[in-house]
């Protein structure tokens, strides 16, 4: 078998990584008189290694974030020194996740939740865990949309199941009339199984005016903060200082 037969059959077995160096590790192997173990040892780790990458690439798109290049690297944590440091980067070795517990982030609009949510996000996607990113509002729109196409189980298990929710933005559009409903039946079957993240920029206490339902919104409260982690951001808002304009967020 030549080189081409053999890229064409590694290709076939589904091993680009190892096809896509392969001339250029037996070149390695030739001036550098490489022992066969050792040149097949590189050969499995560019195969893992894209694989791995490839991984990440999907899950990152998979996860929808609204602003993907918001990291932890980008964050000003200057700007609100008051801020629990020590608790977002405790969020984002992912630890919450294994432990199936879950956030809420509060603050003014432009205080950095969003950018915070998602950064987390972010972080425990490189750790192996699958996330999905959606405002508030969107959520609630795709369910209904769901539930109209009879997809509604479907769905609703696919939320379920995810290992991070983030549900970003509470509170900032108004929502439907069965948003208290909807959003209690999602944290409660999500409770000790998987982690929710949830931003907003009411207070608590407003709530149960928002959604409508005070016995939701108290039981829903409950669930989340029960083994739950809350940050408050702000009270300053990053784009009020800076004058960025409304259309782009940074949470």
């Amino acid at each position: 078998m030549n080189l081409v037969e053999l890229n064409r059959a590694l290709r076939q077995l589904r091993l680009g990584g190892m096809a896509a160096v392969l001339e250029t590790r037996l070149r390695q192997a030739q001036a550098e008189s490489m022992a066969p173990l050792d040149l097949i040892s590189c050969l499995v780790a560019d195969e893992l290694t894209r694989r791995a990458d490839r991984l990440l690439e999907r899950r990152r798109k998979q996860a929808q974030f609204r602003d993907p290049l918001k990291t932890l690297d980008n964050f000003d944590f200057s700007f609100n020194k008051k801020m629990n440091r020590s608790l977002v980067f405790e969020l984002a070795t992912g630890a919450f996740i294994a432990r199936h517990e879950d956030a809420l982030f509060l603050g003014p609009p432009g205080s950095g939740k969003s950018h915070l949510a998602q950064a987390i996000g972010q972080s425990v996607i490189q750790q192996g865990y699958r996330v999905l990113y959606r405002e508030t509002h969107t959520l609630l729109d795709e369910l209904a949309e769901a539930t109209l196409d009879g997809a509604r189980k479907e769905y609703l298990e696919s939320l379920v199941t995810v290992p991070l929710l983030l549900l970003d933005d509470f509170g900032m559009r108004k929502l439907p009339l069965t948003a208290a409903e909807e959003l209690l039946e999602l944290i409660m079957r999500r409770y000790e199984r998987a982690s929710t993240l949830v931003t907003s920029n009411r207070p608590v206490e407003d709530w149960g005016k928002l959604l409508g339902d005070a016995a939701a919104v108290s039981a829903m409260l409950d669930r989340l903060l029960h083994h739950g982690h809350l940050l408050k951001c702000g009270p300053r808002s990053w784009r009020t200082k800076t004058g960025l304009p409304e259309g782009e967020k940074t949470g």
